[in-house]
Parts: structure tokens; C-alpha cells; sequence
């Protein structure tokens, strides 16, 4: 009976311990995209206001530690920090190791096709480049029969991004960068971001196991900078449609002040209306100032058959401050639709981006 008393004891005082921490020192910060917008365009399906204000703010958490076997042990999340019903909502979140023999992510985070894609310059990086953080552009009222596949594909807007499974759970691996070169790959076992705390299903119809690799260079050549990689995605479709594949090719030149760059990508989005885009775009830096312009012609975009789309945007960007930066961008974008009336709009913007 003592043995079993003091038994007991021990294992008491063992559930009361209080686990050891690890010894990490959280850092804030994040970014806030505040525009002013005017947008001529045109609306089918109700009104859309001349004049507008747009933004996009998160508020990024992290730390790390790097344990003397020379292992770097971190996490990194990030919310959504605008009002309305989507205030402080995880937009990524995820643990991460790395060391001399790369990096490893594991959690909600974009895969290694866009981590290390190459985008070609931009007039506002926010509003048409790699990817769109604000649109000037209202799709609910264009009247496009192809708003709902444009919203579900690109958030309302258009760029080319290589994110087959978006923000889903998954592992990632990078590489170190020898020579310049750096490889990666990723593996998502479910499309659907909203399983990561259960296991999903099969007989959903969704994209399943997902995977991802890309190669990426950076470089100097006779004074030249280079950049240039690619990627590749295969999605397992879990019904009777087609497999989703997407790739991507890019490369950007830095000449001096002056910087020139082309992207080309191709989504099948499980169909057989094949995305196409192709991007160029150029800039030009002096002190303070970057003078940029990009043209963006898809063919099939989001997937939809007979929708193609040209771009045309211009813009200067003035850094003001340690990264601080105002904006200023003037666009036009036409939706060509076999067999109906194309849809265009015209738009100038002007705000500024905050990194804290």
C-alpha cells in the first residue's frame, strides 16, 4: 500500500511539472497597402462607385532560435488586419527548420512553385504584379459571366502566381543557395486548406495530393543581373476530371538603372481550357524613383473557354522612407468573350504601402 501511495506521489507531481519552453523571443510586424482608386468601367449588374478606397493590412507574428547544434528552429503566421467579417483571420501560419542543409517549412504556406517564381517588374507590384493584393477592378458588376471562376482562381483580380493549392497544408523543402542556384519542392496531401486540424477525405472531388517542384537562379553576368527559374505542380484529381497541371518560366534582367523581365505560365485547372499568360514588363530606377510598365495578355483565364484578357499598366513608385513607399499607377483591362460583348475598365490609383 506505501509503494502504491508514493507511486501515486511521483506521478502527480509529474502531470503537475510544468513542460520546458523553448527559448524564443516573439517579433511583430506586417505591412498595411492603403489606396485611393477611380475606376471607369464597365457594370451590367449594378453600380460601382467612381471613387474609392482600397487596402490590404496583416499583422505578421514569428521568432526563432538556433539550438548549438546549429539548428534553426522558428514559426511564422500571419492575419488578415482589415475589418469586416474576414478581421484577423489566418492567412498563413507555419513552423520551420533550417541549418546549412537548407530549410524545411511545415504548415499553412505557400508551396515552392511560387516561393521561388520569378516575376517580371511591374507598375505597382500590388495592383499587377506576381500577385494582386488590391483590384481596382469591381468583377461583381462588370457583367462577366466568368466573375465567379475569376473571384475562386484570383481573389477578384488577375496576376499569375503559380498556387495550385494556395495557403494548404504542407511540407516544403529548400534548398541552400550554391552558385547561385536553389531548388525546392512541395507536398500537399489535401487542396483544402480547412482540414489541417483533421484528416481529410477522398471522395470529395477536390484536388488531392499535390506536388510541387521549382528551380530558381540568381546571377552576374558582364554587369548583367540575372534571375531567372521555373516550376512545375501536379495536382491528383479525385473524380473522373482531369489531373491539375501548372508550370511557370521567368526571367528579369537588371541593366544598370534600367530592369526588363518576362514570365510565361500555363494552369489547366483540371479542364481542358488550358490558361495561358504571357507577362514582360520594364523599370527604370533613379534615387528615390522607379518608373515601371507591364502588358499581361491570358488566354482562357481562370480556365474559362473563350475569355482572354490583355493589360496595360504604367506607374512610379517614391520611397519616401526604410520601407515606406508611395504609389502611383494608371491601368486598362479588356476581357475579350466569345460570342458576347467584351468588358473593359480604366482605372488610377494612388496610395501608399507601410512595412512595420
Amino acid at each position: 500500500m506505501k509503494k502504491l501511495l508514493l507511486t501515486t506521489a511521483a506521478c502527480g507531481v509529474a502531470f503537475a511539472a510544468t513542460p520546458a519552453s523553448a527559448q524564443v523571443e516573439l517579433e511583430v510586424g506586417g505591412y498595411t497597402k492603403m489606396y485611393g482608386a477611380y475606376s471607369d468601367q464597365d457594370e451590367n449588374v449594378g453600380d460601382v462607385k467612381d471613387f474609392d478606397v482600397i487596402r490590404n493590412t496583416e499583422v505578421h507574428f514569428g521568432g526563432e532560435t538556433t539550438l548549438d547544434n546549429g539548428l534553426t528552429v522558428g514559426f511564422h503566421s500571419e492575419f488578415a488586419a482589415d475589418g469586416g467579417s474576414d478581421s484577423f483571420a489566418t492567412d498563413e501560419s507555419y513552423l520551420y527548420f533550417s541549418g546549412n542543409w537548407g530549410r524545411v517549412n511545415l504548415g499553412d504556406e505557400d508551396g515552392a512553385g511560387y516561393l521561388l517564381q520569378v516575376a517580371a517588374p511591374s507598375a505597382d507590384g500590388n495592383i499587377d504584379g506576381i500577385r494582386q493584393f488590391v483590384s481596382p477592378v469591381n468583377y461583381t458588376v462588370l457583367g462577366l459571366a466568368a466573375t465567379p471562376a475569376i473571384t475562386a482562381q484570383n481573389g477578384g483580380g488577375v496576376d499569375y502566381d503559380m498556387d495550385p493549392t494556395g495557403k494548404a497544408t504542407k511540407v516544403t523543402y529548400l534548398s541552400p543557395i550554391l552558385n547561385g542556384f536553389q531548388v525546392g519542392g512541395s507536398y500537399s496531401p489535401d487542396s483544402d486548406a480547412a482540414t489541417e486540424n483533421g484528416i481529410g477525405r477522398d471522395d470529395l472531388g477536390a484536388i488531392e495530393d499535390t506536388y510541387e517542384v521549382a528551380v530558381r537562379y540568381e546571377g552576374q553576368f558582364n554587369n548583367v543581373g540575372v534571375i531567372t527559374g521555373a516550376g512545375y505542380s501536379f495536382g491528383e484529381e479525385g473524380t473522373s476530371t482531369d489531373d491539375r497541371e501548372a508550370w511557370n518560366a521567368g526571367l528579369d534582367l537588371d541593366i544598370g538603372a534600367f530592369g526588363l523581365g518576362a514570365v510565361y505560365t500555363e494552369d489547366n485547372y483540371t479542364t481542358d481550357n488550358d490558361e495561358e499568360t504571357i507577362v514582360v514588363g520594364a523599370d527604370y530606377t533613379t534615387g528615390p524613383f522607379k518608373l515601371g510598365a507591364s502588358y499581361l495578355t491570358q488566354e482562357e483565364t481562370a480556365g474559362v473557354a473563350g475569355l482572354d484578357t490583355d493589360r496595360y499598366s504604367g506607374g512610379v513608385t517614391y520611397t519616401y522612407g526604410p520601407g515606406m513607399t508611395f504609389r502611383g499607377s494608371i491601368g486598362y483591362i479588356e476581357h475579350d468573350v466569345a460570342g458576347a460583348d467584351d468588358v473593359d475598365a480604366t482605372y488610377v490609383t494612388l496610395g501608399t504601402q507601410v512595412n512595420f
